[in-house]
């Protein structure tokens, strides 16, 4: 039975990229069974739909499956890897360099690692 095809599947091209940046199976263990362009399927309809693990739909591998792969890629960096990599591919296509040259931030507040009323207490001091 074949798989229904989800707005958020990968597509041939995008397999491409990616593939070569899923870390390879531990040496040893069991090999794996699981189609790992399937496991990517599954964990972009669920970060697009926004839906629960639990309802993700029948026709993806067991959400135990998806989900551990998720945490454990997430740890390792690879959805970093993969977000700078199709932004640089992006990018490329846009005819732009692969890295961005300029960064802009806006923030309604300032983090410091001082604690709270060091400030007062600095400037208070007389020299």
């Amino acid at each position: 039975m074949e798989r229904k095809s989800y707005p958020t599947d990968l597509t041939d091209m995008d397999w491409e990229i990616l593939a070569p940046l899923i870390p390879p199976a531990k040496e040893g263990g069991h090999p794996p069974t699981t189609d790992m362009g399937e496991i990517c399927n599954s964990i972009y309809y669920h970060l697009k739909t926004g839906c629960q693990w639990n309802m993700l739909p029948g026709d993806f591998p067991p959400r135990s499956t998806v989900y551990s792969y998720y945490s454990k890629w997430q740890g390792q960096g690879v959805w970093e890897k993969f977000n700078h990599t199709l932004g640089g591919q992006v990018r490329s296509k846009l005819g732009k360099s692969t890295q961005p040259t300029a960064l802009a931030a806006d923030s309604q507040s300032v983090n410091t690692d001082q604690k709270k009323g060091m400030c007062m207490v600095l400037t208070d001091v007389k020299r």
